[in-house]
């Protein structure tokens, strides 16, 4: 357990809060400790390693990241106009994004089904992750809702010698349909997870604690170094060091100086930490180094276990 959780734990928040600690770091570990919340949500082991991009993008512009083990190109779908060409949506950016992709693959695993229910589901969803579902939210969420529903991707993924290829859409059917009234746009009653995306999902899925994610919910950089950590450091077997320029291609593209990025990323691990409290990383000159730690969800728990219809929830250990 990391400093700031051992503070909070021995002296409380408000000994916590008066420390060197970044008060960000406090509140997200004070309110990660305090939860009772026990939901687990789910992911695709290749978001894990390769991820959105954090800002727009062109609406044109196609995104492309690489790590060591995956290149991830996502590229941007098309609308129709009625009597003219059809126009680029954009790619998919930001937290609402990661959040809706993490509720359609928690949703998908907990039914064991590509139907996805939307609507009041989403919305209450979105609720217990404490993001507003109204005004500039709600048309922010229904855009990254229009850009996954028609954006296409290519995980390119190395083992050993060999490289596998999944080109897909995420959806086989659209997430929302279009309203002539002044919401622009309504999310339909189910939408369609791709048939491949669904069978990768379930041959390789990546399970996290919900309540972390309230904790981060509005910060996409500290989402994905999470879920990296939850894929990454329970199947170790010896520290492993990760460069700076490793560490900067993966997260950092939209940070053009590598010394702006390592301050930014020392404060998002900070963070992403914070609600992984058996995380074990050092941060060093040269990088990091990542130590085998217990995963966020223990690996005793079953994947799936519905408690009053209410969806997957961490078992009780022992």
């Amino acid at each position: 357990m990391g400093e700031v959780h051992r503070l909070l734990k021995e002296a409380g928040r408000e000994a916590a809060l008066r420390s060197d600690f970044d008060r960000r770091v406090v509140e997200a570990a004070a309110a990660y400790l305090a939860s009772e919340d026990v939901e687990i949500g789910f992911l695709y082991s290749g978001w894990s390693q390769a991820a959105l991009p954090h800002k727009r993008l062109p609406d044109d512009a196609p995104w492309q990241v690489t790590t060591e083990r995956v290149t991830l190109i996502v590229q941007p779908g098309l609308r129709a106009v009625p009597g003219g060409e059809p126009v680029s949506v954009g790619v998919p950016y930001g937290s609402r994004a990661r959040l809706i992709l993490l509720y359609l693959q928690s949703e998908a695993l907990r039914t064991n089904s590509r139907e996805i229910e939307l609507g009041k589901s989403l919305h209450a969803w979105l609720r217990r992750l404490g993001i507003p579902i109204g005004g500039k939210s709600m048309k922010d969420v229904r855009d990254q809702a229009e850009r996954l529903s028609r954006c296409r991707m290519t995980f390119t993924i190395k083992q050993g010698n060999r490289t596998g290829l999944v080109n897909q859409n995420i959806l086989d059917t659209s997430m929302f349909v279009e309203d002539d009234s002044a919401q622009g746009s309504l999310f339909i009653e189910t939408a369609t997870l791709s048939e491949m995306f669904f069978q990768q999902l379930k041959k390789h899925p990546v399970p996290i604690e919900e309540s972390a994610v309230r904790q981060i919910a509005n910060n996409s950089m500290a989402l994905d170094v999470y879920c990296w950590l939850a894929y990454r450091l329970h199947a170790l077997t010896e520290p492993t060091p990760i460069g700076w320029r490793a560490l900067h291609q993966q997260f950092g593209r939209g940070v053009k100086r590598l010394d702006h990025f390592k301050d930014q990323f020392k404060d998002t691990l900070n963070l992403a930490t914070a609600v992984y409290p058996d995380a074990d990383v050092g941060v060093h000159e040269r990088g990091i180094t990542l130590r085998p730690s217990r995963p966020p969800v223990a690996p005793s728990t079953p994947r799936v276990v519905a408690l009053n219809g209410r969806g997957p929830r961490r078992a009780a250990s022992g």
